[in-house]
């Protein structure tokens, strides 16, 4: 359809421009006859381009269905083109986008695919506000509209950028692992990492645990390398160095980091980690801690010290309250009970189950007290994972799984949120799923969280992306969108430990391949930053029976 203003333009250029092209002379865009020419073709492609909405369609009862779902959601007002593909079979396809504010968006065929600027525009219009999608469908010469999806747009913009894994659900093979990052207003994605050209034969590397200083304000972040060329990369003012964070008075080297907010340190879970096969359950493999301490990094003096290495207690996955002041952790109490670790928790890993424990911190001294349970998961005969505070620090964020410590690979996993000013604690029911929830963070403001879920087919980790309003509650999520309505369908990868940023890693791969070839600097061990006369008690175990919402 030609709209009325498109005509009444073509009708005043047309004629002219028609009897002033030049039969000879320069054929240059510098000619400006060319150029009247040239924009009238593009008005009539246009325009000939342009699709009519269905008139005197028929009402259908039902929604139309669409993968991926973005219905019901809660979308930023900042995030990319929610392109999708439409399921139910017809002859011919036609979606209108639109709000209360601000131009339409017209699409034909089965794959709705938007443009980046409408797109943008519309949200904008309609900050705060909602989006509506109707869905036409034409069956034998008649046009059906199937019932109005809708979304929300929320007033908080998401951080525009995610940083991600790349790797395929196997067991063995890590040969081909990227760690990406992604613009998340539009589909622009780069390769931070990738082991592949420091891979030779068996003589492959594991690349992981990347992890940001607040939200890579500063461009500070780190990165581990596992196998050839192993050590832990840290990166800040512009250079990479790698380090060998394993002393003769740790338990191994650097594993899980928290960036502290305000100081040049990292805390580190120190982890002796293996890999159990089942062989009828189908949740096929168990990842077991055979024992995990913490431990503190100073990048400044290049020293390590232990935070806490009780032999009873396997304390990992360690994360920084937003100030700085509190360290908190997963730790689990377990007696050994044979000389062979290994194979006891082989057939006994369903007995580890994790709270979540907190320790005070000064950094004048760099003293920790002795640790204080804030939930005990045990005592509901779960087992947590993953703590995370929120940027107000108001509200902690983890993984509760039936047992273990390393939710991806439990169906039970789920996220759970306790209010630290209250001590509520509760599930988000709209984040969850009957698959895997795991691998979480929030955005820098809040109200954002993004996690990996295995919702799609219990198999491959995909980026999830929910609201969480100022009343607590999460909202329906939605996967992370991409250019191709058919992405994931294609993509035979699983996306691991998603994490916000405010702007993108600028450290060339090039130098960062430097620095993986080169040698790891070692560090020295600084004794303990355990604080063993704080008055604090140690694992004292709170009630919680009545702060449990279901």
């Amino acid at each position: 359809m030609i709209t009325h203003h498109i005509k009444q333009f073509v009708s005043r250029v047309a004629s002219p421009l028609a009897h002033s092209l030049p039969i000879s002379g320069e054929l240059s865009w510098r000619n400006p006859v060319l150029r009247g020419g040239a924009v009238l073709f593009l008005i009539l492609a246009l325009a000939s381009c342009s699709v009519d909405i269905p008139q005197n369609a028929s009402q259908s009862d039902s929604l139309p269905h669409i993968t991926p779902d973005y219905s019901s959601t809660v979308i930023p007002p900042n995030i990319a083109p929610l392109n999708f593909q439409i399921l139910d079979e017809a002859d011919a396809y036609v979606t209108r986008i639109f709000g209360e504010q601000g131009d339409d968006i017209i699409v034909e065929g089965k794959e709705v695919q938007i443009a980046v600027d409408k797109w943008h525009s519309l949200l904008n219009a309609n900050r705060g506000g909602t989006l509506q999608v109707d869905v036409f469908l034409k069956r034998s010469d008649a046009w059906m509209q199937c019932q109005t999806l809708s979304m929300e747009v929320a007033e908080e913009d998401i951080d525009e950028w995610i940083s991600y894994r790349l790797i395929e659900p196997s067991y063995v093979d890590y040969e081909q692992i990227s760690i990406n990052q992604r613009n998340l207003t539009n589909f622009d994605e780069q390769v931070i990492y990738s082991n592949q050209p420091l891979s030779d034969g068996d003589k492959g590397q594991c690349v992981n645990c990347h992890n940001y200083r607040n939200y890579n304000r500063s461009n500070e972040w780190q990165m581990h390398v596992r196998e050839t060329f192993g050590g832990t990369v840290i990166v800040q003012n512009g250079k990479a160095q790698k380090v060998n964070l394993k002393t003769d008075s740790t338990r191994s080297a650097g594993v899980y980091p928290a960036w502290h907010p305000t100081e040049n340190l990292i805390a580190y879970s120190v982890n002796s980690t293996g890999q159990v096969f089942h062989t009828r359950d189908p949740q096929k493999i168990e990842v077991i801690d055979f024992g995990s301490d913490l431990v503190l990094y100073d990048i400044d003096r290049n020293r390590v010290f232990t935070v806490s290495a009780l032999a009873d207690e396997y304390e990992s996955f360690p994360a920084w309250s937003p100030d700085g002041s509190t360290l908190y952790y997963t730790s689990a109490h377990y007696v050994q009970k044979s000389d062979n670790i290994d194979a006891e928790l082989d057939s006994a890993y369903e007995s580890l189950k994790y709270n979540i424990c907190k320790r005070r911190f000064n950094p004048k001294t760099m003293q920790f007290t002795v640790a204080d349970t804030v939930f005990n998961a045990r005592q509901m005969g779960k087992s947590a994972s993953l703590p995370r505070i929120s940027p107000n620090g108001k509200y902690l964020l983890f993984g509760l799984a039936d047992y273990g410590n390393f939710h991806i690979w439990h169906k039970s996993s789920d996220l759970w949120v306790m209010n630290l000013e209250t001590d509520s604690i509760y599930a988000l029911k709209e984040a969850n799923s009957e698959e895997t929830e795991s691998y979480h963070t929030w955005s820098s403001n809040g109200r954002w969280i993004i996690y990996s879920s295995r919702r799609d087919d219990g198999n491959y980790t995909r980026p999830y992306i929910c609201y969480f309003d100022k009343n607590g509650t999460a909202h329906k999520p939605f996967v992370l969108p991409q250019k191709s309505t058919k992405f994931y369908q294609q993509l035979f990868k699983s996306f691991n430990v998603p994490e916000f940023m405010v702007q993108p890693v600028t450290i060339s791969r090039r130098q960062l391949l430097k620095t993986v070839r080169g040698e790891a600097h070692p560090v020295s061990f600084a004794g303990s930053a355990s604080d063993s006369s704080s008055s604090s008690s140690q694992l004292s175990i709170p009630e919680i029976k009545n702060q449990i919402r279901y």
